[in-house]
């Protein structure tokens, strides 16, 4: 059990990171109010632990809905500690493949209800001077590839906001983590996965090649849900949390193929430093 019983709130808990946090964060004594769009799948976790879960729906892509929702949560556990923005979901295509309609909700639910519900708890933990965000970002939030690019759009403004976010909350005493997960046996590449209607025969390979990897990688990844859970809830009782939490050897692998690349930034150092610069700068 944890030294203080911490209270989470925990989105997209129906199945992989979520589920598998939620069940870790209850079994050491914390409480937790999990969410996901039915609470059908949450009700095994609200049974065996009736004393601190409670189960809620949200559905992010129903902003209008998230303050309300928040001030509940706020009555039923009398605040906030912990909040793991983990709920999300992937569609994989070519950039020309995906239409708005494919690629928009996951907008929606990824950056912006996720950005949304966060704003919609800042007030709280402003007022306490404590607290921890953890947003679920991606490997692919990190460095990415065919089919990728709008999933990975959606991470890397997670990533983006969250840099500000890490500047602007340390001051009040409020901690900001990303996950970074490289492949985990989730139900990311199973049910949850979006693959576009639209197939360009041009993209075959590089989209196509990366769609027909992922789909034979399904229920065969490295990566453990259960172990991850355990890694974050060590970050989260650090004395000095992580920001960046790269999860699995893939994702460090590509953490360094990341910092590998950029060093092609400063290739044009000479001509596109100083040299753009006004006169009276040099």
């Amino acid at each position: 059990m944890s030294k203080t019983q911490r209270r989470w709130l925990i989105t997209g808990c129906s199945s992989g990171f979520g589920r598998e946090l939620a069940k870790a964060v209850l079994a050491r004594g914390d409480r937790a109010v999990i969410t996901a769009r039915h609470t059908e799948s949450l009700q095994d976790l609200v049974s065996a632990y009736p004393d601190t879960a409670m189960a809620k729906a949200l559905d992010l892509t129903k902003q209008e809905s998230i303050p309300p929702f928040m001030r509940a949560v706020e009555r039923s556990l009398g605040g906030v500690d912990v909040l793991v923005n983990n709920a999300g979901f992937g569609v994989l295509g070519a950039v020309e493949e995906l239409t708005p309609e494919e690629y928009r909700p996951m907008f929606e639910t990824n950056f912006f209800g996720t950005v949304e519900l966060t704003r919609a708890l800042l007030p709280a933990m402003r007022e306490r001077r404590s607290g921890h965000i953890v947003n679920v970002s991606s490997i692919a939030g990190v460095i990415t590839r065919g089919a990728y690019g709008f999933y990975a759009a959606t991470k890397f403004a997670l990533e983006g906001v969250s840099e500000a976010l890490a500047a602007e909350l340390s001051p009040l005493g409020i901690h900001v983590t990303l996950v970074e997960p490289g492949p985990f046996r989730t139900d990311f590449a199973g049910r949850s996965l979006q693959l576009s209607r639209t197939v360009i025969e041009d993209y075959a390979d590089t989209a196509g090649a990366s769609r027909a990897a992922i789909s034979q990688r399904n229920g065969r990844q490295t990566g453990d849900p259960a172990r991850a859970a355990a890694v974050i809830l060590q970050a989260v009782d650090a004395e000095q949390p992580p920001f960046r939490l790269p999860l699995g050897a893939f994702a460090h692998q590509r953490v360094r193929e990341k910092v590998a690349a950029l060093e092609d930034a400063l290739a044009w150092e000479a001509i596109a430093g100083k040299a753009t610069e006004f006169p009276d700068q040099e």
